[in-house]
């Protein structure tokens, strides 16, 4: 059941109940109260420091922030900052952090602290839409890690560095928002591939600025008079500012220095797109080259044939041996032992770069590809009808299968969210719900540091995958990071811990297991 707290700092008090005749005073014991698919509607008002809030405001998995969406954030204003301490960049000065699932929407932001952030987005994969980002002292929103998010319709200004900056490997929608008088309108950097799509960045110090070895998107932006450039690419970035299949549509124009400036090592492709041939400079080719015929993507080699039903299920003792082409970026990871084991099995495959890409996010369809891959299991309940897996989604056969076998559930509103990263916890109780484990024993959770973060649907879950040995925590054994997003290493580790339950696999010893 969806669960609406209100929250009103002149009139509210941390005591009530948090209904709209009663509200809460502050979002930080709004946040307190709050599960996935808790809503917080705030009131036009302050909320600072002054008020009770106590900041970085960490917004759980699923919460959703609302304020005036009609407006942008007119009126409700959130300003304040406090430490973050990121497992990337170490501590930071921050208003919000997102995890997955949430919805940021209708509120003001500012972060007036030294090289303050206002939101915060780590390897999580929320939405932020209709809100206005004024004043922070570094961006309005800092993108990174393995996030996959949404930001749309948004404002960001007045910033001393940059509207928006999205580094390492992020990927996500950065869709019609507005970025004006900030240092850098957009920054993308690292290997970042957002999709850059529709969005106006104007009377900046520089427009849309691509360095490392970024590959974004870009589609139907107007980038236009700035003080430097409209497009700068720089090392060996590569944008793609339009092709053959997909023309550009970019507006770049009367912008101080060039319209678009390339300094980086590659050649870019700029086509239909809106620019002066006497505004551009570096290497820019304005049509599109011949695109070569793909290769075909190689298959592993069986060394012995492999039948539909296979002996896995039937003699778990006899393995499925593969020829598998070794892959480059998994020898002396944590996880390298049980991802090999996987491989073998047939359960988990490679890319065909010979890579395996471990730290990655797992979206929550490639996880039920995964289970039913792993598992093939049985149905226990009646199928559904997801609102947003049509019958043609690559993933719909397998979804279904997981999720009638209770392996996964939806959301409210029979939503599934195929493309969203799934956290920690939801892998964590989909295993143990997918087994039917029950607590033999009491475990004491608070061998966690951070077992006030388990959400209170989840405790006995967690519960038993402790008992079981189900868990795996990297770098630090004593902390769950429930609502964090599962890489694919942490993923192969838990289903091959299960499979060892099941008495599938032999054991593999690992300090990362918790026992």
């Amino acid at each position: 059941m969806l669960k609406l707290i209100y929250v009103n700092p002149t009139i509210g008090s941390d005591s009530n109940s948090g209904s709209q005749q009663a509200p809460l005073k502050t979002i930080t014991q709004a946040l307190k109260q709050s599960a996935s698919g808790t809503k917080i509607q705030l009131v036009a008002d302050n909320y600072d420091a002054s008020n009770g809030e106590i900041f970085p405001l960490v917004i759980p998995f699923g919460v959703t922030i609302i304020g005036n969406e009609q407006d942008k954030g007119t009126g409700i204003l959130i300003n304040g900052s406090g430490k973050h301490f990121s497992r990337i960049f170490g501590s930071q000065n921050v208003t919000f952090v997102l995890n997955s699932g949430v919805k940021l929407q209708g509120i003001t932001v500012t972060n007036s602290a030294s090289r303050g952030t206002a939101v915060w987005i780590e390897s999580s994969s929320p939405t932020v839409a209709n809100c206005t980002f004024i004043n922070s002292q570094r961006e309005g929103v800092f993108i990174t890690g393995n996030a996959n998010p949404v930001i749309k319709d948004t404002i960001y200004t007045q910033k001393s560095a940059y509207g928006i900056s999205i580094t390492r490997n992020s990927q996500g929608e950065i869709r019609g928002n507005s970025c004006f008088q900030t240092g850098f309108g957009i920054s993308i950097g690292d290997s970042a591939t957002s999709k850059i799509v529709d969005n106006k960045i104007y009377d900046n110090h520089s427009g849309v600025v691509v360095s490392g070895d970024a590959r974004p998107l870009l589609r139907e932006n107007v980038c236009e008079n700035n003080t430097q450039d409209g497009l700068t690419v720089v090392a060996n970035a590569l944008p793609d500012i339009g092709n053959n299949r997909s023309p550009g549509n970019n507006i770049f124009r009367d912008n101080a220095q060039f319209d678009i400036q390339n300094a980086s090592i590659n050649k870019l492709i700029s086509v239909d797109n809106q620019v002066e041939l006497q505004s551009v400079n570096g290497k820019i080719q304005f049509f599109a080259d011949p695109e070569p015929e793909p290769e075909p993507e190689l298959e592993p080699e069986l060394e012995t044939e492999l039948e539909q039903n296979s002996n896995i299920e039937a003699n778990p003792q006899v393995k499925p041996q593969l020829k598998v082409r070794k892959l480059t970026d998994v020898d002396g990871h944590w996880a390298a032992n049980f991802i090999q084991e996987l491989i073998q099995l047939g359960i988990v495959k490679g890319f065909p770069n010979r890579t395996f890409r471990p730290d990655a996010t797992i979206t929550r369809s490639q996880y039920a590809s995964l289970m039913v891959q792993a598992f093939n299991p049985n149905a226990l309940r009646e199928p559904i009808q997801f609102e947003d897996i049509k019958e043609n989604h690559w993933g719909y056969q397998v979804i279904q299968q997981a999720y009638q076998s209770k392996l996964i559930s939806g959301y409210p509103g029979r939503k599934f969210l195929p493309n969203q990263n799934i956290p920690r916890i939801q892998v964590i109780v989909s295993l143990v719900n997918g087994l039917g484990l029950t607590n033999e024993i009491e475990v004491d959770l608070n061998i966690y540091q951070d077992s006030n973060k388990i959400p209170n649907y989840a405790v006995d879950e967690v519960t038993a995958a402790t008992q079981n040995r189900l868990i795996v925590n990297y770098p630090k054994v004593e902390k769950l990071n429930p609502n964090q997003s599962a890489t694919r290493a942490e993923v192969a580790v838990m289903v091959y811990q299960t499979l060892v339950l099941i008495g599938k696999v032999s054991e593999i010893d690992s300090p990362y297991i918790v026992r």
